[in-house]
């Protein structure tokens, strides 16, 4: 239940306020059903969830978790330097 919750906060924090969530607000203004582009874009966070989960299953059978948590580490930190840059 922990891992419940947890991945819960995770995901709902990140997601608020992203490029994805404002791309929703957009389409929801321009439908004339909200609950069509509500569904459209659960289903879509909902594979992109399990597209993570499947690749990050696979990826850790053949990579040791110190590597992944470099990697991302590493990867996080080009991606700020590059947002403070102006760049991305």
């Amino acid at each position: 239940m922990k891992i419940l919750i947890t991945t819960f906060l995770l995901v709902f924090l990140a997601e608020l306020g992203d490029k994805t969530q404002l791309a929703t607000m957009l389409m929801a203004t321009k439908s004339k059903s909200i609950w069509t582009v509500f569904i459209g874009s659960s289903v879509a966070l909902i594979a992109s969830s399990l597209l993570g989960v499947l690749a990050g299953s696979f990826i850790t059978k053949h990579i040791p978790a110190c590597y992944i948590h470099a990697a991302s580490g590493l990867g996080f930190i080009i991606i700020g330097i590059l947002l403070l840059a102006g760049k991305l």
